[in-house]
């Protein structure tokens, strides 16, 4: 699917809601990635009264092997509290505290062996630029479950809480310098590639990947490049994130074109014999759909046309 990938000059010629920045210490992104969009198009897409649900098929790298499951992405704009960080349940008296924001909810289920895993991460991402608001993680497994949650403070830093059931990680709660979240690159994709980061930057890792390396949530230097993919005559993007005191690299495929759908993702790990394993997934199905409404049995068929289990 991912043929003849190679790095391209390339000049952004996308016209989304915001203008294109330079990003970080760089030079500004040159690649032609898609057509020129307005916000009509934008709004048809985001402002529908709807959801896209995308589903991927997912091979999860775990315990030194890797097992077979189920992805789902589901983007949607909503209205959020800038200072409670919350949903608002009355946007219209809210005022100015009231901000619409891209939230992404992606799930993954998979089974190592006879027990299965549960995880869960949300990102809150204005849709007009501003820097991700709030991300939470959960993870539930048979030994346990645990919880974290970043949220960004006053002083332009993340107010961070942790709730695990090791000993060694324990209920915890600490501060983080701003940095780069990489659980928010999904929305910047989603919303504006022009300002996707390039070149070497403080990252923070996702949370679910400090979770499965069981290492402490900081921000890390990383090197970030976006490449072209060409597959006979479709053209995507590759956007890399490759760490330097961790190894791990995660590689991220969309369309380059609005409104820029993830096909899939990779990522390459070292497990605890310094062995290479790889988690990969590709989009099997998607659907633009107002789910909230589709809660009695006769929508269940609706999870076969999303790909997704009986038991997902």
């Amino acid at each position: 699917m991912f043929l003849k990938m190679k790095a391209t000059p390339i000049y952004f010629a996308i016209i989304l809601l915001y203008q294109s920045c330079q990003c970080g210490n760089t030079q500004p992104n040159k690649i032609e990635i898609g057509k020129s969009i307005d916000a009509d198009a934008f709004n048809k897409k985001w402002y529908a009264g709807t959801a896209e649900i995308t589903t991927f098929n997912l091979q999860q790298a775990r315990y030194g092997e890797v097992h077979s499951g189920t992805a789902t992405m589901i983007f949607v704009t909503e209205d959020f509290s800038k200072t409670k960080q919350v949903k608002l349940d009355n946007p219209q008296q809210a005022g100015m505290d009231a901000v619409k924001v891209l939230k992404l909810n992606f799930a993954r289920k998979f089974n190592t062996g006879i027990y299965p895993y549960s995880t869960f991460t949300s990102v809150f991402t204005p849709v007009n630029g501003d820097a991700t608001i709030k991300v939470t993680n959960s993870v539930q497994e048979w030994c346990g479950h645990v919880y974290q949650q970043i949220n960004r403070n006053k002083t332009a830093g993340f107010d961070v809480k942790e709730f695990s059931y090791f000993e060694s990680e324990g209920d915890k709660a600490y501060m983080l310098d701003n940095a780069i979240l990489e659980d928010e690159i999904w929305n910047m994709i989603r919303l504006n590639p022009t300002k996707l980061p390039i070149g070497n930057h403080k990252i923070i890792p996702s949370m679910l990947s400090s979770r499965f390396g069981h290492f402490p949530l900081q921000a890390e230097d990383a090197t970030l490049t976006l490449m072209q993919n060409i597959s006979g005559n479709d053209t995507t993007y590759i956007y890399t994130v490759s760490y330097k005191n961790i190894e791990r690299v995660l590689k991220i495929f969309f369309t380059s074109t609005f409104p820029f759908e993830i096909q899939g993702w990779e990522e390459d790990i070292k497990d605890s014999n310094g062995k290479s394993i790889k988690t990969t997934a590709t989009a099997t199905h998607s659907m633009q759909v107002d789910y909230w409404t589709k809660n009695k049995n006769e929508f269940r068929p609706l999870r076969k046309k999303l790909g997704l289990p009986e038991d997902f």
